[in-house]
Parts: structure tokens; sequence; C-alpha cells
């Protein structure tokens, strides 16, 4: 099967000020939706306000970007089935001054399978991949704040969702609306959270590397949770469970009809699990 390949490439938006009153504009880009082909989606933003959400209507893609014209200029490029959307800097710029930051809204198809990449840095992240049909994630950020939200079910089963979390606050809800047989976290410092609620359609397996922060899981009620802790220096809260060795179970988890298991591999910091209704 051929894949159409969707790159949405947004490049540079630094924090380069600039002497003059900035130019700022906003333009709404789109593309219609051709097939249920699957394609693979690769979007990157620098510095600014960065949302994703699902979109019908018969559309592939629906972008709004608001960017300082005198530095840099759109690009929507479609060629050979791979379409290239985003900003480019124009030249060599030596403005210095404040820089006002822009901003992206980015939609895309639902119901379309998708393999999405997602790369962000010193971003307010409001992301919420409901709708989509994820047969792959991946995940990555810096120093940002983000909330990432699975508000519906997947649409399409998916073997491994990745993230990687630098020096951020994190949160992520309905984990167990991603559809995924494995879920790979890799956080650096900061507060992560991570809410295990959702529609779990099988046992699930979190791998989890911290280095340096607070890790929060939300567990609801009724989900059988086992906790693999291979770390001394990182403390636990276990209150609803029972150690035994290295590992920690909840009292239910013999018996559950969902079950995950947490393989946490941690150096410093505390993780703290919270049970809600």
């Amino acid at each position: 099967m051929r894949r159409t390949t969707l790159l949405v490439a947004l490049l540079g938006l630094t924090t380069a000020p600039a002497l003059h009153a900035q130019n700022m504009r906003t333009v709404t880009m789109s593309r219609q939706l051709e097939d249920n082909r699957p394609v693979r989606v690769s979007v990157e933003y620098g510095v600014g306000r960065f949302t994703v959400r699902s979109v019908g209507e018969g559309l592939l893609y629906r972008m709004n970007l608001r960017y300082d014209e005198d530095r840099y200029e759109p690009v929507a490029e479609y060629s050979d089935h791979r379409l290239e959307v985003g900003i480019e800097s124009i030249g060599r710029s030596r403005l210095r001054g404040r820089r006002e930051s822009g901003e992206l809204q980015l939609e895309l198809a639902r119901g379309v399978p998708m393999d999405l990449e997602l790369q962000f840095g010193a971003v307010h992240a409001e992301i919420d991949l409901g709708g989509l049909a994820l047969t792959d994630l991946d995940l990555s950020t810096g120093a940002s704040e983000s909330v990432i939200d699975i508000s519906e079910p997947n649409r399409s089963r998916m073997e491994v969702a990745r993230f990687e979390v630098g020096a951020a606050d994190f949160t992520v809800n309905s984990l167990g609306n991603l559809n995924a047989e494995r879920i790979e976290f890799d956080a650096g410092v900061g507060a992560v959270v991570l809410g295990l609620d959702g529609a779990w359609e099988r046992e699930a397996r979190l791998d989890i590397d911290m280095g340096l922060g607070a890790l929060e899981l939300r567990v609801p009620e009724g989900i059988g949770l086992r906790i693999n802790k291979d770390s001394f220096l990182t403390a636990l809260d276990s209150e609803g469970l029972v150690k035994r060795g290295d590992t920690f179970e909840s009292l239910d988890w013999n018996d559950a009809a969902k079950r995950v298991t947490v393989d946490l591999d941690a150096a410093f910091g505390s993780v703290e699990v919270v049970w809600i209704r």
C-alpha cells in the first residue's frame, strides 16, 4: 500500500527580538482530503502557543499560523504524496529587541490512519488527539508546559506510543484511549502527571524512565496496577498497593478485568499513586 506523507514542518520560531515594530500576520492553510490512505504526519514547532485537534469537513489538515512576516514566510508545498506546510526564516536576520511569540493551531483529519510525530520546544501546548486514527505516536518536547488529552478512544490499534519530555510540566489524560499495547515515557526534569483512565482494550505496559522530577499516576478504581520499581533513590507513595520485593501491586490485581503494568526506572524524585473514581 502506498503511503501519503504529510510533513508539517514549522521551522525556527526563535526568541531573537527585533529593533522595529513587528509585522505580525495571520494566515490559514488547508487541503482537502482525497482518500483514506494511511498518512504520516510530522510536526515541528519552536516557540509560542501550539494547539492540535482533529477536524472533519473533508479536510486532510487545516493550519492557522500567526508569525512575523519580516522574519518568516509560510511554506505550503505538495508533491508526490508529500505535503510540507509551515514557515521558514528569511535570510540571516540580525534584528534585535523584544519579539512577540507566534501561534500555531493545527487540525488533522479524523478517522484517517495516521503515524503522528510531534516535536515542539518552549511552547504552551494544548493537544487533543481524540478522534484521530493513530497507528503510531512519537511526541517529544523540551521546556514546555503541555497538556495532552485523548478525549476519545483511538480508532486504530497502536503497538507503541512514545513520549520524550525534557524540562517540562507535562500532563497526559486518558492514556487508556490510545489503544496502545505499550507506552514509553522518557522524562528529564520536571513534573509529569499520567492519567490511566480511558478505554483500555487489553493489558498494557508503561515503560517510564525518569531523571530528576516528580511523577503522579492517576489510576481509576477498578484498574489493576502493578509497578516494577528499578530504583532505590526514588520515593514511592504506595498507598493502596501491596509490596512484594521490588514490585507493588493493587489489592485487586489478580481479579481486575483491566490491568496495567508500569516498569519504573527513576534516579531521583518522587512517585505518587492517586486513586480516582
